[in-house]
């Protein structure tokens, strides 16, 4: 009997690093709270973080949920989209 062919999964030959989907997530849920929540408070904020983050399945770190958070809540409110 032949021995198996290696597989791999990575798509152009590239591995990724443990964990790229989480921080993909991650990266979502900020940017989607930065977009709706800047300027607002940081306890707010970080709710808003901690319920977008886990409903994508990510459990969050608090400590990096209060730094996005206060980065966020300094960020000015964008005008109101008019389409």
């Amino acid at each position: 009997m032949e021995p198996l062919a290696a597989v791999s999964f990575a798509t152009s030959g590239v591995s990724r690093a443990p964990g790229w989907q989480a921080q993909v997530r991650i990266d979502y849920a900020i940017n989607k709270v930065a977009q709706t929540h800047r300027g607002q408070s940081e306890d707010t904020i970080a709710q808003a973080i901690h319920d977008q983050l886990r409903a994508l399945g990510v459990v969050p770190n608090g400590r990096k949920v209060a730094e996005y958070a206060t980065a966020i809540s300094a960020l000015p409110q964008l005008p109101p989209n008019n389409k």
